[in-house]
This record gives structure tokens, sequence and C-alpha cells, in this order.
């Protein structure tokens, strides 16, 4: 090939490459596309006749085929349509943004308080939920007034929430073991029923690890799911027992008595469900907190429960919980009063 025909060839070719970024760029970003359940990626015969049909319509400049040669040019397309639909087969999470996914919405309710931990571990399940969709997060503080760094972190993320406060009462307070939470997942649970009426509603504590599968999982919910729990108790897990299939009791380091010995992760309840039970609601009473909410989802039994985590082999939330730290140490300000080490110490408690 002389330089002649390749120069026209490398003209068209960045032509070319430009048009497709542009045609894809902007219809991933500006085109909602309504996906049905059903969705799969296009059949590679049907994909194959599509990009048949559009190159046979070519209308090319007559000086370029002159040069270069039209059945060379429409293979040279040919390859670069497969290579588009094929590597646009795996753009699912890149375009997830920009399409209305017919599925049902996910409350979270998250009780927190201030402590040194609170920004660490807000910030990293932060970094989880950004990867999830149609998600509404209620974050709500044990305080007399939200803490400003933690708006500032929540307004970062780009996920849709509502940060109130829900004092723990002060008869609670004067306790030795107090009933953490309690009061914000009441108040949580007083939000949904005034402002949502479908959707699925799950417990996630900020000291927990979640794997981004299991919010798919529990989306299916129609009244109770439950799933493992990882690090939880001395048994190392709590789950669901699960026999040839079956429901079949509970596998947890301490039963106490209790008709649904489960961690607070380790369940999700769908809303259709929870608002047909207008006096649902957690107790305040340590260690039966988790069994008095769902005692009181009533009528509801053990049996019903909805197996999920692949019938309860799989651990997708794991109770972490970070190192308790001491209150970090009061600042020489003679020595570092004109440093970053001032605004440092205003992020820590």
């Amino acid at each position: 090939m002389d330089s002649f025909r390749k120069l026209w060839l490398l003209i068209f070719l960045g032509a070319g490459v430009l048009m497709l970024q542009y045609h894809v760029s902007t219809t991933w970003n500006t085109t909602n596309i309504s996906v049905p359940s059903s969705y799969s990626s296009a059949s590679t015969s049907g994909s194959e006749e599509i990009v048949q049909a559009v190159v046979s319509k070519l209308q090319l400049d007559t000086s370029i085929v002159n040069v270069v040669g039209k059945k060379y040019i429409q293979e040279l397309a040919l390859q670069i349509s497969r290579e588009l639909i094929s590597s646009s087969k795996g753009c699912d999470y890149s375009i997830s943004n920009t399409i209305e996914w017919p599925e049902p919405t996910l409350y979270l309710i998250t009780p927190t308080y201030r402590r040194p931990e609170q920004l660490a571990e807000l910030t990293r399940m932060a970094q989880t939920l950004m990867h999830v969709r149609n998600l509404v997060w209620l974050v709500i503080e044990d305080a007399n007034s939200t803490t400003e760094l933690v708006t500032k972190l929540l307004d970062k993320t780009g996920i849709e929430y509502h940060h109130m406060i829900a004092p723990m009462p002060e008869q609670f307070r004067k306790k030795k073991i107090k009933p953490r939470g309690v009061s914000n997942r009441n108040r949580g649970l007083e939000w949904i029923r005034a402002n949502a009426t479908k959707g699925v509603l799950y417990f996630a504590d900020d000291d927990n690890t979640y794997d981004i599968s299991l919010f798919q999982e529990i989306r299916t919910t129609k009244k109770v799911s439950m799933f493992p729990v990882g690090l939880c108790t001395k048994f190392g897990v709590s789950s669901p027992v699960v026999k040839n299939g079956t429901f079949a009791g509970f596998y947890d380091g301490w039963l106490g008595g209790r008709k649904f010995p489960v961690d607070m992760a380790g369940f999700a309840i769908n809303l259709d469900f929870l608002l047909k039970r207008p006096k649902a609601s957690m107790p305040y009473k340590p260690g039966f907190e988790e069994d008095g909410f769902l005692r009181s989802l009533s009528p509801f039994e053990p049996k019903e429960v909805e197996l999920k985590a692949d019938n309860c082999t799989k651990i997708l939330v794991w109770h972490t919980q970070a190192r308790k730290n001491e209150p970090s140490a009061a600042v020489d300000f003679n020595k570092y009063g004109n440093t970053n080490i001032i605004k440092l110490k205003k992020i820590l408690v």
C-alpha cells in the first residue's frame, strides 16, 4: 500500500473512531433506557445482522473509495462495529446510573453516634453504598444536633440521604448496658411510615462490612428475608439453619430464649409487610432488640423466613467492628498553632 493510500486510511480510521466515541458517549449519557426484567445482551446472530445491514448502507465519499477501496473500508467497518458491540456487553456498571431500573427502593437505617471511629466507619460504608442504585440512606445520630462533619461526608457521596437525630432517652443513658441504636432505628421507622410506601427496609449499622451483592439479594424480599452474618458471637457466624433447602432453626452463639436469635444485620423487611403492622417497633431491651422487633411483626413465624445468600451458604455481611480508640490527645497550640494539625484536630474526637 503506497503512502498516499495509507494516509487516507489513517484519516478514515481516526474520523470513524471519533464518530463512534461521540455517538456512544452522547447516547449513554443522555438517554434513559427502560430495561425489562428479562433483559439480556443481544444475541450474537442478532447483533451480526444489525452490523451487516448498517455497513451495507454506508454512504462513502467516492474519492476515499477510489483510493482505499470500498470492500476494504466495509470490512474495516465490520470489524470496528463487532468490537464495539462485544465491548459494550460488559458496560452494565458504567451505564447503570442512566437506566431506569424497575426494582424496589432500598431504605437503609444506620444509627450512629460521635466517637473516634465514626467518620472512618461511615466513610467505609459510604464507599460501598455509592455503588448501589435506587437507595435511600437514613443516617440517624444519637445526639441533640447533627454533626457537621457527618453531613459533609454524606453530601460528597451523591447518595440520596436523610440526616436526622434521635437522642437516647435519659432514663436509658444511666443504665450500665445501654440499648444503643434503638431510638435511632425507631426514628427511622417513623420516617419510613410517613414517607415511603414500597420498597425494602434494612438495618445497616456503620460498624459492618457489606458485600455489594447483598443489596441486590434483599430487593426481592416479600415479607422478611434472612441471611448469615459473619464475625458474630463465639460461633463466628449467626445464621438460619437450612436443611434440604428448608428453614430448620437458628445457629447463634447466644440463644437467650429468643424466638428470633439473629443479628441486626441478618434480616430485611418488605415495606408493604411492615406498613400493615403500624405498631411494629424496637424495644429498649439490650440483647433483645432484634427479637423484640421481629416479634412485633406478628403474625409472623420463623418458618416463614425467606432464605437468601444461596440458601444461607454465603456470608455477605460481616460484623467487623473497628477497634475502639481513645479520644485523641490535646494539641500543643504553642507548637502547632499555625500548622495543618489544628485543622486535623477538628476532625478527630
